[in-house]
């Protein structure tokens, strides 16, 4: 048998079959596209299903693949077995209507024996129980004797999944040797030990099931082979099992390294290794697809494989961020195979260390909040935690339940499930009610009484005017055959210029003109089914369904969304090359000269990166590239290094927008002609919108000459209040703030004098209250930190002294209140004195023994205040 790697097997098996005529097929993404039945791809044949019910043509009726999978159901089992993972490889030629069990089988057969080596005698194929073509195929082409072919019932060899295609199957089982069986005499393949191993999977769709049980023949019958990449590689490496393949065995040992571990030194250790080891495989592989961690779906399976990772990294005793470094190691094992990784290393490294970074601060607060909890629950003699116990950890402290769930299954604690998940039900009812109150603008096309299969034709990118027809008008109480003057009403129309909003952009305004009256549009929306929706008002006469209208888009006000739009493309160009190639587009909204874009990113943007993002915008904006849209096959346009947005789905057919060779992009919005009519660029803010994930907003075209208006008049202005020129405005500035400066400190240590010795006269006038003298002192308003150098005076220089000061301002008053040494060796505290004082005058405050300070909004109570305070001195002594 060879010694093959395992990036070696898959390279092997592709090849293997594009000599028997298959179209090798690159790996689909994980990201499922036009498929709501699946959040991830869970094996080879998911992605080809249109293919095999016949929605889809496929490029060819012979096809081959490596395909990527995630499965997390029994993402529990990770790591206590070194069997379970979430992420594998799966090998699979497919036949859509072409060859059949005379062909798949015997080159099944051939490039086990021939091409992997494995010696044939080790090898026993099954079949299905009634299967008899391929028994024979098996016995009489290949040349199996007939005692080691085994026949299995429908639970193991017939594929079905309800109604719909099905098939029998025809497995074929690798003998891994006596040691690793059962004992039994009866043990066989089938068997539940782990003798015999399951390395390929033929599956015949040859039966329709009517889901009654009735299996009648199909027309066009498929070939589905799935054989497990790493289960494959187990055997030709002969190795026991997964983790110790050859390109998941460098992971893992990067592990051990980071950790100073060593594997299969102890049990407990092992599982950490082999958890961080899978979770670590999967998680770069889902941010290569684009997924990125959230609360939610696709993303919060990345958020917990990651957060389990790190936990179990902590376990090992690995302090910080490890996990981008094993990343790394996974990307280099594996960019042969899926570019897409080497492409995107940046982003996955600085993603997984954000993550964790986050999750480390989450996990602390976590932490500390579950033992406290657990705590309880044992001195009370609990074994379970509550729902509301859990739903706190979650909601508080971002402590995710499965964390929870597993760390009380290390102390044999239970939860609560069902009570957690009935106020996190609560919870997603409060929040779809707030987006109902906010409103959720939907149209279906039953509303609106036509047919399903009508769309509106946008005329919109190669003209502003045209005509159009009145399919369906709808007033404020619904489809009407009329609306008149001021009446707001929306119109699908079977033709318009109109933009749609989409894609991030605005829709477009306008007016549409009938015989007899006119409508003015504030906005237009696309149903899903493809009709524009417009919406306004009627501004003159009577609008009518079936009546043809003249529409007419604000010219100018395109123009501006134009400028933007163009502009973001610009942007994400300049982007890349100024912060890195990890920057991807997470969403965008462009209106008339001003844009918002979110993009992945994992820091701040600095003064320098801004102005160099903005000036090389400018620059791409000077250059003067013509912008070019055509419509293109997806494949071309991937061929060609078209930017696509991650999870955006797009047919066969896409329009590209290309300006020059600074930016290459699938888009459906609309343009300028020329990078030039973008006019200007200034970008105006930066901020964070969720963890590796930021915004910038800017200006273009005429809000930025708008601004720059203003910045001159206002420039203007200055040089004329500080009578200057403007290259002389900012030094003349500068000296005019130092003086004010001075003079304000001159100002403020005249008051401290001043009111130093108002309150040294005053403290030689106190009154004694037993042994200590007590004094109160109400000034017109001064600053915090004057009061509070009178205070420390006072304090230093009288030990028995007492003091209460105010500082009263118009719409609140001010109390500090000082104690020196003596009077606290009496037992009066300055804090004590402030509550006292405060509480009298629905007020607040609170400080250390020698100095407090506190405040109310009753500035007429002042008095009282001072009453109060001496009142409560007096009761001490």
């Amino acid at each position: 048998m060879q010694q093959l790697g395992l990036n070696e097997i898959r390279e092997q098996f592709l090849s293997f079959f594009e000599q028997k005529g298959h179209l090798r097929n690159p790996s689909f993404s994980l990201v499922p596209q036009n498929d709501k039945s699946l959040i991830l791809i869970n094996s080879g044949m998911a992605p080809l299903k249109p293919y095999f019910s016949g929605e889809v043509t496929p490029p060819s009726r012979r096809m081959c693949s490596c395909q990527k999978c995630i499965r997390t159901l029994d993402i529990e089992n990770v790591g206590k077995t070194s069997r379970h993972g979430t992420f594998f490889e799966m090998l699979g030629n497919f036949s859509f209507g072409d060859y059949f069990k005379r062909e798949a089988l015997p080159w099944s057969w051939e490039f086990l024996t021939m091409t992997m080596g494995l010696d044939a005698d080790k090898l026993y194929p099954s079949v299905y129980l009634e299967d008899d073509e391929a028994f024979d195929i098996w016995v009489n082409v290949v040349g199996v004797p007939a005692e080691r072919v085994t026949r299995l019932g429908k639970a193991d060899n017939f594929w079905e999944i309800g109604s719909g295609p099905c098939g029998p199957c025809s497995e074929i089982y690798f003998d891994r040797g006596e040691e690793n069986g059962c004992g039994s005499p009866d043990c066989a393949p089938g068997c539940d030990c782990d003798r015999f191993i399951e390395v390929w999977n033929n599956v015949f769709t040859q039966f329709n099931n009517d889901g009654n049980g009735n299996y009648t023949p199909l027309a066009q019958k498929n070939i589905d082979t799935g054989m497990g990449l790493e289960r494959l590689a187990c055997v030709v490496q002969g190795v026991s099992n997964l983790f110790e393949v050859d390109t998941i065995f460098k992971v893992l040992q990067r592990v051990c390294a980071l950790a100073g571990v060593t594997y299969k030194a102890n049990e407990k250790n092992d599982v950490s290794i082999r958890i961080i080891t899978d979770h670590t495989r999967s998680a770069t592989m889902l941010i290569g697809d684009g997924v990125l961690p959230s609360n939610e779906g696709r993303g919060y399976i990345l958020r917990r494989l990651l957060r389990r990772a790190a936990r179990h990294g902590r376990l090992l005793g690995i302090n910080g961020t490890f996990l981008h470094e094993l990343c790394q190691t996974v990307i280099a094992e594996s960019q042969q195979a899926y570019p897409e990784l080497r492409e995107r290393a940046e982003l996955i490294v600085r993603v997984v260390a954000t993550e964790e970074d986050n999750f480390n601060r989450t996990l602390d607060a976590g932490l500390r909040q579950l033992v406290q909890t657990t705590d309880d629950m044992k001195k009370q003699a609990r074994s379970q935690m509550t729902g509301a116990e859990a739903f706190k950890l979650y909601d508080t402290y971002g402590f995710p339940v499965d964390l929870t769930l597993e760390l009380l299954e290390e102390q044999a604690l239970t939860l609560d499930r069902e009570g957690f998940d009935a106020l996190m039900q609560q919870q997603r009812e409060r929040a779809r009610e707030a987006r109902k109150a906010a409103g959720d603008f939907s149209w279906a096309s039953q509303d609106l009484g036509l047919d399903r299969d009508l769309k509106t034709q946008f005329i919109g990118y190669e003209q502003l005017t045209g005509e159009g027809r009145v399919l369906a008008l709808l007033g404020p109480d619904g489809l009407c055959e009329q609306a008149d003057n001021g009446t707001a009403v929306s119109l699908v129309l079977d033709v318009t210029p109109f933009y749609a909003e989409s894609g991030g952009q605005v829709a477009d305004h306008g007016t549409l003109t009938a015989k007899d009256g006119k409508v003015r549009v504030d906005d237009v929306q696309k149903t899903r089914d493809g009709k524009f929706v417009h919406s306004g008002q009627v501004i003159e006469g009577i609008v009518s369904r079936g009546d043809a209208v003249l529409c007419e888009v604000d010219a100018e006000r395109r123009g501006a969304i134009m400028r933007a739009h163009s502009a973001t493309h610009l942007l994400q160009a300049a982007m890349r090359v100024v912060l890195g190639a990890h920057v991807e587009q997470s969403g965008s909204y462009v209106e008339p000269d001003r844009l918002r874009f979110d993009f992945t990113h994992f820091s701040a943007l600095t003064a320098d990166e801004c102005q160099r993002i903005m000036a090389l915008v400018n620059d791409y904006v000077l250059q003067g590239h013509a912008i070019a849209t055509e419509v293109v096959s997806l494949d071309e346009a991937k061929k060609r290094g078209a930017m696509a947005l991650f999870g955006e789905k797009y047919g066969d057919e896409v329009r590209l927008v290309q300006m020059g060779d600074v930016s290459l992009e699938l888009c459906g919005g609309t343009h300028a002609a020329n990078t030039a009519l973008v006019g200007l660029f200034s970008l105006e803010s930066d901020s964070s919108v969720a963890a590796g994930t930021r915004r910038v907003e800017a200006t273009v075209g005429k809000a930025v000459l708008g601004k720059l208006q203003q910045q001159s008049q206002l420039i203007g202005t200055l040089t004329e209040q500080f009578k200057t020129s403007e290259a002389e405005l900012l030094p003349r500035v500068a000296q005019t703030l130092t003086a004010f400066q001075t003079l304000q400190k001159q100002q403020r240590a005249q008051s401290e004098q001043q009111l130093a010795q108002q309150a040294l006269v005053a403290a030689e006038q106190a009154n004694h209250v037993g042994s200590v003298k007590v004094m109160t002192l109400t000034l017109p308003a001064v600053d915090k930190k004057v009061l509070q150098t009178a205070g420390d005076t006072l304090k230093d220089r009288y030990p028995y002294l007492v003091a209460l000061l105010a500082s009263e301002e118009p719409d609140k008053v001010t109390l500090l209140a000082v104690c020196g040494k003596g009077a606290i060796e009496k037992g009066v505290k300055a804090g004590d004195v402030i509550k006292a004082a405060t509480a009298a005058v629905n007020g607040s405050g609170g400080g250390r023994p020698d100095s407090a300070m506190g405040g109310t909004k009753e500035v007429h109570r002042v008095a009282e205040a001072m009453a109060a305070a001496v009142a409560y001195v007096e009761g001490l002594m």
